[in-house]
């Protein structure tokens, strides 16, 4: 069973540069409080380094 990470986004895009808004609609983010249970690679977890000040990983699954 592949390992899983539960990503919440807790801040708004708003005033952010354009490469950080598509980093969260490449996570499946774009409104407020949506979570995605995604799976857990080096390049998921880049993503989410790259917007950590927006999201936050609720739960490490498996």
């Amino acid at each position: 069973m592949a390992k899983t990470i539960v990503v919440k986004q807790i801040g708004s895009p708003i005033r952010r540069p354009g490469v950080q808004r598509q980093t969260l609609i490449g996570l499946g983010l774009n409104k407020m409080h949506k979570t995605r249970e995604l799976e857990d690679t080096p390049a998921i977890r880049g993503m989410v380094r790259k917007v950590s000040h927006m999201v936050e990983i609720i739960e490490e699954r498996g």
